[in-house]
């Protein structure tokens, strides 16, 4: 061996492995720093020690990754196996292996999984304001006669919704508010059209729907302007969005969910045969109630009628007449036997004036008693014709007399309402007393307030 390959050996700078993996982890480490990196997660490992293992794969490559405990606790995922992740890490080598990885220092789920975290998100920032409790949410209408339906115009849902509807309940007339459900607008555009609803505010119900589709598809349905427009609807709401299994924000705030847009129009129609069994059933309950109710009136009308009966001036009245009738009816019949008495005993005197045969005399009294007889016809007459006046004055006078004239005529009764005195004048009432003052059709009672004599005259 010459000196040449001596000296040549001698300046060889030869590596061990641990200070090879050393250096390329210094090199990669200060070349790349820290970076995003997204993948799926697999072969998850979580030791007793609380550190997480794990390797991101996608469809050509994975790498290795370490998420120590430090940073772990303060991950808000629960990290599963093929879960969808984007991490910030620190590139590095093992040394020991010489394996290259990753040091984790935060996760954040990507595509569905991002979405995800936002729905959760949201769900607890909702939640937390109120806009999910019971105590908020309004009644659907039993029997609605218009029914709002915010969708797509083009979309399976709407005409979904119209053919339960004409099916099941046609007596409804349906009012579409067309909007996108799907994309960076559809928000904004939802929750639009469930304000111009209220606006117009001629819908009864409003039901919110569309098709199923991805988590991603359904999206709009969970952002902040339709969840707030929903909220905040006058109009009560159906939410009848995607299929059974997808739930959205909107289901949640909603007075009402259905799981399909179809079992949102049914939650809204009455079936005609129920609504005709119940207007049945009404109408019988309402014939039962006229009958009852006209039942009662006419035993109350009998009650008063009979009180009035007795206690009517016009009995009364009655009553006088037919005593006037009786006494009318003896003078006549006194108007007529006395005469005829009379006459009686003419023929007497003729008899005996003829047995005499005083021929002067007997023309003389036939004279007097002639003449007696017209008087007596005349005294008669008078007589009857004064009782009749006085009864015909008798009458009016009653008439005068009689409350139910008084009233009618605008007058009042005011009796003492601890007494049931009248009162005849103001002098004899006091302020605050109680009052009851009789008109033509009913009773006031009232208080005094104020009392104003006024000069005798």
């Amino acid at each position: 061996m010459n000196s040449q390959e001596t000296l040549t050996r001698a300046e060889r700078d030869v590596y061990t492995v641990s200070r090879l993996n050393r250096t390329i982890k210094e090199l990669v480490e200060l070349t790349l720093g820290a970076l995003w990196v997204e993948g799926e997660i697999s072969n998850l490992a979580t030791p007793a020690s609380g550190h997480m293992y794990f390797s991101l794969k996608d469809s050509g490559a994975q790498v290795r990754c370490a998420f120590f405990k430090q940073r772990a606790r303060n991950c808000r995922l629960t990290l599963e196996h093929g879960q969808r992740v984007r991490l910030r890490a620190r590139a590095s080598i093992y040394e020991p292996r010489g394996d290259y990885q990753l040091i984790v220092e935060s996760v954040e789920a990507a595509g569905d999984g991002l979405l995800q975290q936002q729905y959760l998100e949201n769900l607890r920032r909702f939640e937390a304001e109120g806009l999910f409790d019971a105590a908020r949410k309004q009644p659907l209408p039993s029997y609605p006669s218009h029914i709002g339906v915010v969708t797509s115009r083009s979309g399976a849902a709407v005409r979904d919704v119209i053919e339960v509807l004409r099916r099941r309940y046609p007596l409804a007339r349906v009012l579409i508010y067309p909007t996108t459900v799907q994309g960076t607008t559809a928000a904004r555009q939802i929750a639009a059209a469930i304000d111009l609803a209220n606006d117009h505010a001629v819908v009864d119900v409003l039901l919110v729907v569309r098709g199923g589709g991805s988590l991603e598809d359904l999206w709009a349905f969970n952002e902040e302007p339709v969840v707030r427009a929903v909220a905040r609807s006058q109009i009560p709401t159906v939410s009848g969005v995607g299929h059974e299994v997808d739930t959205t924000l909107c289901d949640f705030t909603a007075d009402s969910r259905a799981p399909t847009p179809s079992a949102a129009a049914e939650l809204v129609s009455p079936p005609l045969d129920q609504l005709s069994q119940r207007l049945v059933v009404a109408e019988r309950r309402l014939l039962r109630n006229i009958t009852d109710r006209v039942q009662q009136n006419r035993k109350q009308l009998k009650s008063i009628q009979s009180r009035l009966l007795r206690q009517h001036p016009e009995r009364r009245v009655e009553t006088a007449a037919q005593r006037i009738d009786r006494a009318m009816m003896r003078l006549q019949r006194l108007g007529h036997e006395l005469p005829r008495t009379r006459i009686a005993q003419l023929d007497a005197l003729t008899a005996r004036l003829n047995a005499v045969s005083p021929r002067r005399q007997l023309r003389e009294r036939r004279l007097a008693v002639n003449a007696l007889s017209t008087r007596m016809t005349l005294g008669i007459q008078r007589k009857t014709q004064a009782a009749q006046a006085a009864l015909n004055a008798a009458m009016r006078t009653l008439d005068a007399v009689s409350p139910l004239a008084t009233l009618e005529r605008g007058f009042a009764v005011v009796r003492r309402d601890d007494t049931g005195a009248v009162v005849y004048d103001a002098a004899s009432v006091q302020p605050a007393d109680r009052l009851r003052i009789r008109v033509r059709l009913g009773e006031i009672v009232a208080d005094a307030a104020e009392i104003t004599p006024c000069d005798k005259k």
